[in-house]
């Protein structure tokens, strides 16, 4: 991935840098609440330790096809094409398996692969081995137990797949003074900074967040919703039409 100069680290990020700079096989599963920056630390870190990201968003229509590869028309000739899945397992990247409790059974393909062991390609009767260095990590809403009212579509998964994921970390959204941070860097990047604009902003969301917890509101205003109302700021340098705008929703 390309490096983000404005990504702040925080939380789990220095527990998971070390395993997937370890290069050992090492299931990773990073549940939490939508845009706290799950998927962006997985990418951050490989790119800051020069490791190889594939990532390979899941659907519910997500199969063994998608996975693994199939055959495809190329220039008029029918060839297997490897997916994601074995293109990661052959140049020992990371894997990056994101909304994974969206997948269906379909998934269960996966068994041998987060074994760290090889896998047997049925459509072309070859056995492909994971080269030194894969790991696989899943980034997820739930923790795969099944359909929640706030994100729709997520599946209860098989409990003999998620059994194979070594580590759990379960992602909280940034404390304030880490949000600001990340708000400000956002601000300068985009050519128009406010110190005073991000104080406000983190502790607005930090209010809602405490409120939403405690059953007082329904919504919740994510790190990616606010890194929004930053970016509008700068375009438009008002600060109201940019939460407006950004929250109408």
């Amino acid at each position: 991935p390309v490096k983000n100069e404005t990504f702040v680290p925080w939380g789990h990020h220095d527990d998971i840098s070390t395993i997937l700079a370890s290069k050992q096989f090492a299931p990773i599963y990073i549940t939490g609440m939508s845009g706290n920056g799950k998927t962006t630390m997985v990418e951050q870190i490989c790119a800051s330790t020069g490791r190889e990201c594939i990532r390979v968003n899941i659907t519910a229509e997500t199969d063994e096809d998608d996975l693994i590869g199939g055959f495809r028309l190329i220039n008029g000739e029918t060839k297997f094409v490897f997916g994601g899945v074995i293109q990661a397992m052959q140049r020992g990247a990371v894997l990056l398996l994101d909304e994974i409790d969206l997948g269906s059974e379909r998934m269960m393909c996966l068994q041998p692969v987060l074994e760290g062991k090889g896998i047997y390609v049925k459509k072309i009767s070859q056995y492909v081995r994971p080269a030194p260095g894969f790991n696989i990590v899943a980034t997820a809403n739930t923790k795969g137990k099944g359909e929640s009212d706030r994100f729709v579509g997520t599946r209860c998964m098989n409990e003999a797949f998620l059994d194979r994921f070594d580590f759990t970390y379960e992602q909280e959204y940034a404390p304030r003074a880490t949000e600001k941070r990340i708000l400000i860097k956002k601000m300068d990047a985009f050519g128009k900074k406010d110190e005073d604009f991000a104080d406000c902003l983190t502790r607005w969301s930090e209010t809602i967040r405490k409120a939403f917890y405690e059953g007082a509101v329904s919504e919740i205003i994510t790190t990616r919703r606010l890194e929004a109302v930053a970016k509008l700021f700068t375009i438009v340098n008002n600060r109201m039409v940019a939460i407006e705008r950004s929250l109408s929703r």
